[in-house]
């Protein structure tokens, strides 16, 4: 491995994100109190960054051709991209094996928050717990962490606590004054109170009857899946031979020391098994964690306990463009959020107790919750269930405690276990303190199993995209390629300084502006040459692209339908697929966006809302008629339904001139044309 000398420098990152929130006369003053995480020295023994990103194939080879890996890991999501990253950054020789994409678990379905927890500093406070303070205050330091080193992919997000009886106010008040106390010089901003009059000016849609006035503080926000990606794949520019798609099937023991030497793995694409050997192998599958654990004894007892948190996204106008709000006492006890994220909004809640460990689909009954507890908190707004655009469970690996009776009670701290036959665990934690976890494993191997390595260098780290970013990248997108200026901000911050790699592949629209960049769907700005760019990030299905390389079918299930046909046409032509292979991936996509991403409660849901004058005889005809379009018996007709029938019969519409028409009667307004509302119209 090639090694870089000792040269003492400065890498700036970048803090554009931060900019564009704070003015860049506060940023500068931002960016000065934290000196010491922008400053990265050199060190000797530090191995170089590739220029050239691995392919899959050649990283299977090699996983396959490398003899010993000193460092083994299993699970792809945040955690486990970050032990590889801190292993490879120090000289290890490093492997990963996820069975699934990276980010395909709890990793791609979080709040988007970065933060520390002002509810766990609460529970520090009111039961003198040391334990949980330690664990806010670690975690607001990797807040700042996250925010430097991915700016392209995180900024810092003002989060309203609208006060409506007078006694909370100074309650708050003083909670959320120690949070930036403990965050001390990592503090984004200063917390600040805001009257009533102000409170509404900066939420308009706020209920304001009995509103007292409201506080505001900062945490952080990112875009979760593209963040796990990037610290994948600067961890394979670092050396780490990483492959997503390789299942691991069972442990490998040596049979003189009984000792975990390795795995036996297989490639799900191709069913090609074989093996692969470590000095140490970590379990950093989340959810999973005591599945692989039980690999190693079965006797083991289970350490995790699963909590489940149901999100819904929801219109950009349901909250201000920089703003959320978060309510810390629901009707039933829960944490409920409304966040802007990606122009829309994501509403949501914490800490619902679950048996099971893979992702639960949210059901109706959770959505309705969500929205009565929306409808709590605005006024002049009517919450309509029709515009859940996505909805999606995530499963959150809490560590037990023996004397918890729920979920609710178990902190985030993690775990590192070290078994009988030297298989490291690492467990529990959250999104924020990925890279402490991740420290704080390597450190327990190197220790336990005499590796020869220096400390951790991934403090102040850039990772995938940060490196020649700049508030501004999207300017000169616009002007060297000819992208749309929405294209182009996506794309800038999607990629950061690989926004250009992505730009270059884009092709020519034909039309005299923009010049390059075909969309995938009208109302989004993801366009094909992301499709391309994303094989080459390791995707390798349909589902890949339009939930984890775009974030569609978190924004949008109607629209990810829409984009699917395009996409697979594209990825088949990438990757060769045949024709059955790409109607398998159509399939499968479906099967995806219906079962977790809330299709199925959208079509569930679809009962009759409201009388339909028409004689049975004529329903049944217009039935008839619906679903020649709906051949899926989906339940509603989308455009591409509509696009299909076209096209047999030979009639051409311009795509925008067929929205339009689809939205006159789309009385809801959610990107569907239900049965409902088809009789409706008709009885119109």
């Amino acid at each position: 491995m090639a090694f870089r000398k000792a040269v003492k420098g400065t890498a700036l990152i970048g803090g554009g994100a931060i900019a564009t929130v704070f003015g860049l006369s506060q940023f500068s003053q931002y960016r000065n109190k934290h000196s010491a995480l922008v400053q990265v020295e050199a060190e000797e023994g530090v191995p170089v960054r590739k220029e050239h990103l691995p392919t899959r194939e050649q990283q299977l080879v090699a996983l396959q051709s490398s003899g010993e890996f000193d460092v083994l890991v299993i699970g792809g999501g945040a955690t486990g991209c970050g032990c590889a990253l801190d292993a490879a950054t120090r000289g290890l020789k490093t492997a990963l094996l996820e069975r699934d994409d990276f980010s395909s678990g709890t990793s791609s379905r979080s709040t988007k928050l970065i933060h520390g927890g002002v509810r766990y500093l609460q529970k520090a406070i009111m039961n003198l717990d040391f334990e949980q303070y330690r664990m806010v205050k670690e975690a607001l330091e990797e807040r700042a962490h996250l925010l430097h080193s991915a700016p392209h992919l995180s900024a810092p997000l003002p989060i309203m606590l609208p006060i409506y009886k007078w006694w909370q106010l100074p309650y708050y008040w003083v909670g959320i004054k120690l949070y930036d106390l403990v965050a001390g010089s990592q503090c984004l901003k200063s917390s600040y109170v805001l009257t009533k009059a102000r409170a509404l000016e900066l939420f308009p849609m706020l209920r304001r009857d009995k509103l007292v006035g409201a506080i505001v503080y900062y945490d952080g926000q990112h875009n979760d899946a593209r963040m796990n990606l990037a610290i994948a794949l600067t961890a394979a520019r670092y050396g780490a031979a990483t492959a997503n798609y390789t299942e691991v099937r069972h442990l490998l023991k040596s049979t003189d020391t009984g000792r975990v030497c390795g795995v036996r793995c297989r490639d799900v694409l191709t069913g090609k098994e074989f093996d692969v050997r470590a000095k140490c192998v970590i379990n950093a599958t989340g959810p999973f964690t005591d599945s692989v654990r039980k690999m190693d004894d079965q006797e083991v007892p289970n350490i995790c306990q699963p909590s489940a948190g149901v999100h819904i996204v929801m219109p950009g106008y349901y909250s201000p463009d920089n703003m959320g709000l978060l309510d810390p006492a629901t009707s039933d006890g829960r944490v409920i959020f409304f966040l802007p994220w990606e122009k829309m909004t994501i509403a949501g809640t914490t800490d619902s107790p679950t048996d099971v460990t893979s992702h639960p689909i949210p059901t109706e009954e959770d959505i309705n919750f969500i929205l009565s507890e929306v409808r709590n908190y605005l006024a002049d707004v009517e919450v309509r269930r029709g515009d859940v655009l996505a909805a999606w469970s995530g499963i959150r690996p809490l560590v037990t405690n023996p004397d918890s009776k729920d979920t609710q009670s178990i902190s985030r701290n993690h775990v590192v276990t070290v078994s009988d036959s030297g298989l490291i665990t690492i467990a529990g934690g959250k999104w924020t303190t990925y890279r402490a976890m991740a420290r704080d494993t390597i450190d327990t191997a190197i220790r336990e199993h005499n590796l020869r390595a220096g400390s951790c260098r991934t403090m102040g780290l850039q990772l995938e995209g940060a490196q020649h970013w700049s508030p501004t990248l999207y300017i000169r997108l616009v002007q060297d390629y000819g992208l749309e200026s929405e294209v182009a901000q996506h794309l800038a911050s999607t990629y950061g300084g690989k926004a250009f790699e992505v730009a270059k592949i884009a092709q020519v629209t034909g039309k005299r502006w923009p010049i390059v960049g075909k969309r995938l769907v009208s109302e989004f700005p993801y366009i094909e040459a992301e499709v391309v760019y994303g094989v080459k990030e390791y995707a390798r299905t349909a589902v890949d692209i339009i939930s984890r390389r775009t974030r569609l079918a978190f924004l949008n299930v109607q629209a990810a339908h829409e984009a699917l046909p395009r996409i697979v046409d594209i990825m088949g032509k990438e990757l060769n697929w045949c024709e059955q292979k790409k109607k398998e991936e159509l399939e499968t996509a479906k099967t995806f966006l219906y079962y977790e991403m809330g299709y199925k409660v959208k079509t569930d849901q679809l009962t009759d809302r409201s009388e339909i004058s028409l004689v049975p005889s004529d329903i049944e005809r217009y039935k008839k008629r619906f679903h020649m379009f709906d051949k899926d018996k989906k339940g509603f007709i989308t455009i591409v339904d509509v696009q299909r029938v076209l096209q047999s019969v030979s009639v051409q519409i311009d795509e925008n001139t067929l929205h339009e028409i689809l939205n006159e009667v789309d009385l809801n307004k959610n990107g569907q044309v239900e049965l409902n509302e088809f009789l409706q119209v008709r009885a119109a």
